[in-house]
């Protein structure tokens, strides 16, 4: 494909997509208990023919100043994700306006299944349930299959449960080091010698380091306000300070640093440094216009959802800097709710075996890889930065043409 017609055809998809309207909208509210939430189901297309048919998945938000329009935003950026990564659901999302930590949440919480409970797949809707988002905590899981008396309307379960616990095992994480692993390798340079800064150590960061050092990167830059600040990493990241991070004992963490020979200095530090591999992993929007030419990594793969703007993708790659965006790098908790919700292991045998846990890294690995090969495929092929190679793509898959 050329450049002309990979123009001409990523308009059309974009005209095409931005066209769509959600399948499904539900608003649920309890005025009684102060309950106010919603589910979107955004689009199924790119799954009417996979084993679970048409529905759609995503996580569960909560947070104070939660909106519909948040998560109909959301539920679109899913559907492009969940495509990207070419499993068998499409995008949808869910959420409640609410203080997780506040008093009363449980009954609200509980309510709210019950609420929207009519449309999850499991009883002939098109929504494939609950999952892990910002607010999320473990016991909203438990909560949640205990009020529906059912495993299967709550995605990244621990193992016991039949899940695959994707959080703990930081399968979202080894995807986005995956991503790491197989840019270098494209561009010919070898894992074992790439440094790597990263911003934000809670669950998608910490696994980053995890995974990232087994392939043989070097920890040199990490950063979280939890631990006071950016520390540049004066020595091997392992031992006590490694076990800290990955269990984001963050108390623990700060005493190996301050303890150690390593530098702490701004928070934002993190995002200037000239290392191999910057992984933002905290929040959306944090490289933009405004400042992303003092990005001086030579490759950015995004942890987080959207930490950079579409156009400040755009810019850095003109600079040369690759560039790899969330929905190719990081769709590894997608594809293990992907799994839970199709295998057909018991809950006894997964508990026994973690048999789902294993399938579903082994899944992540080879999506992430291949897909990231096929963006920088087409990239180089069409003349154009892999964010939107890797956007033609995943319209593709949204409309089941690829």
């Amino acid at each position: 494909m050329n450049r002309i017609e990979f123009e001409d055809a990523l308009q059309a998809y974009e005209t095409r997509f931005n066209s769509m309207e959600p399948e499904l909208e539900l608003t649920v509210r309890d005025p009684e208990l102060g309950v106010e939430g919603w589910v979107v189901v955004w689009s199924t297309l790119s799954c009417k023919d996979g084993p679970l048919g048409r529905v759609g998945k995503g996580g569960t938000r909560i947070h104070s100043g939660m909106s519909m329009d948040e998560l109909r935003m959301l539920a679109r950026t899913q559907t492009l994700k969940n495509a990207a990564a070419g499993i068998g659901t499409g995008g949808a999302k869910s959420g409640m306006k609410d203080d997780p930590t506040s008093d009363g949440f449980e009954e609200r919480y509980r309510r709210f299944a019950r609420l929207v409970a009519p449309i999850l797949h499991e009883n002939g809707g098109p929504w494939g349930g609950f999952g892990y988002d910002i607010g999320a905590h473990p016991d909203h899981c438990l909560w949640c299959c205990d009020e529906l008396q059912s495993t299967r309307c709550f995605t990244g379960k621990p193992v016991h449960m039949g899940g695959t616990d994707y959080d703990v095992e930081g399968i979202a994480g080894l995807g986005v080091a995956v991503a790491a692993r197989t840019m270098l390798e494209e561009t010919g340079r070898t894992p074992s010698s790439a440094t790597i800064a990263v911003q934000g150590v809670g669950a998608m960061g910490a696994a980053v380091c995890r995974y990232a050092t087994e392939y043989g990167m070097t920890v040199r830059y990490i950063a979280d306000p939890r631990l006071g600040g950016c520390w540049r990493i004066e020595s091997e990241f392992d031992g006590e300070l490694a076990e800290a991070i990955v269990t984001m004992d963050f108390t623990a963490a700060r005493a190996a640093l301050e303890g150690g020979p390593h530098v702490c200095t701004e928070l934002d530090d993190v995002l200037v440094q000239s290392v191999d591999v910057l992984f933002p992993c905290a929040v959306q929007y944090v490289i933009t216009a405004d400042n992303v030419d003092a990005i001086a990594a030579s490759a950015v793969v995004e942890g987080a959802n959207n930490p950079c703007t579409m156009e400040a993708r755009g810019l850095l790659e003109e600079r040369g800097v690759t560039v790899i965006p969330d929905f190719i790098a990081n769709p590894g908790g997608a594809i293990a709710a992907y799994v839970e919700m199709v295998s057909d292991v018991t809950d006894e045998e997964n508990a026994r075996t973690r048999a789902k846990v294993t399938e579903a890294k082994e899944f992540t690995e080879q999506t992430v890889a291949g897909n990231v090969r096929r963006a920088m495929e087409l990239a180089d092929e069409a003349g154009v930065g892999i964010t939107r190679a890797g956007l033609l793509i995943s319209y593709q898959r949204v409309f089941g043409e690829a």
